[in-house]
């Protein structure tokens, strides 16, 4: 090691700050953002997030990879599998197969009307949420959701018999007018079981609840209309099991099969040309798709939002390449992870693809 410094840079210094890059060829895209001298543009804007590095890279990489979806999905059927359509939920209609899953905060919130675009244009084929993502949806059609802050004191709310939801506010009264809607529901599924020998699964509960509510600003009133199947394999953990839960002491009976809808979700997958999933959040919802996708050895195309590193070894954290592993998703797919809070970045996501392709 040379440390001459009579008035000279330290050699090892001056080769340590100034080596020589030895290999270029794979560096293809350089990194610009939008030039504001453009003037206020959200289009152009949005189409340079790609080159604009972090998430942003990400946001522009999931563009790409649901546009192919949406793409593929267009293509005339390749091929023909399973010609039984006894279940028409579970019928061949598209090349791509779209499954789209999130979790119940998404429609606690305004990204609500983001997911009813899509059931009721039938951009989506298949659809799994939890327990809170369905009643979410009902309770809106009889009373408003409040904007409230992160900070407001929990046991005045309390008191007051106001539930938060982060910055988001449900009075109690709206459950109380969900019950008052629900109960009758659930006594005619009783009587359709006893009598007819009805065999209820979640799917079939939200496409009936569907079918009840009757009114446009539903997602769920649109799958039934559209016959797009939901699935919401813990249906009991939110107000509709307490919701049945109540019932079960009013008017016992009723038996619900989940086993049937995981067949059911399962096949749906198994008969797809090509399948795509955009889930957003993580836990059941992002498990459920991909593990159906597991049956056929991955899902052809994929896009992750959430918030959720994987460092605690969590599905909900887990990169694309862990589902790889897997075999949820294909060894030679392009999946996607955005790390991004969903309430910023879902609508500027389809946005920039299934709302684009709608308004072509």
């Amino acid at each position: 090691m040379n440390l001459n410094i009579n008035g000279q840079v330290p050699l090892c210094a001056e080769e340590a700050v100034l080596a020589k890059t030895t290999n270029v060829s794979f560096l293809t895209e350089s990194v610009s953002g939008y030039d504001w001298n453009q003037g206020v543009d959200y289009d152009k804007l949005l189409k340079t997030y790609k080159n604009s590095g972090f998430q942003a890279t990400n946001f522009g990489l999931a563009v790409q990879e649901l546009n192919k979806m949406i793409e593929s999905r267009k293509m005339p059927l390749s091929e023909t599998k399973y010609e039984d359509n006894e279940d028409p939920f579970i019928s061949l209609k598209h090349n791509c197969t779209i499954f789209l899953g999130y979790t119940s905060n998404i429609v606690s919130s305004g990204l609500r009307e983001a997911i009813r675009f899509l059931v009721q244009h039938k951009k989506i084929d298949c659809i799994v949420t939890t327990a809170g993502g369905i009643e979410e949806d009902f309770i809106k059609c009889f009373a408003p959701t409040y904007i409230g802050d992160f900070h407001l004191d929990g046991k005045t709310l309390r008191e007051q018999a106001i539930n938060r939801i982060g910055n988001l506010l449900v009075p109690n009264d709206n459950y109380c007018k969900f019950e008052d809607w629900v109960m009758p529901i659930l006594d005619e599924m009783v009587a359709e079981q006893k009598e007819k020998g009805t065999v209820w699964t979640p799917s079939k509960i939200i496409t009936r609840l569907g079918e009840k509510i009757n009114n446009e600003e539903s997602i769920y009133y649109w799958a039934a209309k559209n016959q797009i199947p939901v699935f919401s394999p813990a249906l009991t953990d939110g107000s509709l099991g307490d919701m049945m839960f109540f019932h079960s002491f009013r008017n016992p009976g009723l038996v619900v099969d989940i086993l049937s809808d995981l067949k059911r979700l399962n096949m749906i997958a198994v008969k797809a040309i090509n399948t795509g999933m955009l889930i957003v959040g993580g836990g059941l919802v992002k498990h459920h798709i991909c593990n159906a996708n597991l049956m056929r050895n991955g899902a052809d195309y994929a896009v992750f939002l959430n918030t959720s590193s994987e460092f605690d070894g969590s599905d909900g954290g887990a990169r694309p390449d862990e589902a790889k592993s897997w075999g949820k998703i294909k060894k030679e797919a392009t999946p996607v992870k955005i790390y991004a809070e969903a309430s910023l970045i879902l609508p500027l996501l389809i946005g920039e693809t299934f709302a684009r392709h709608h308004f072509k």
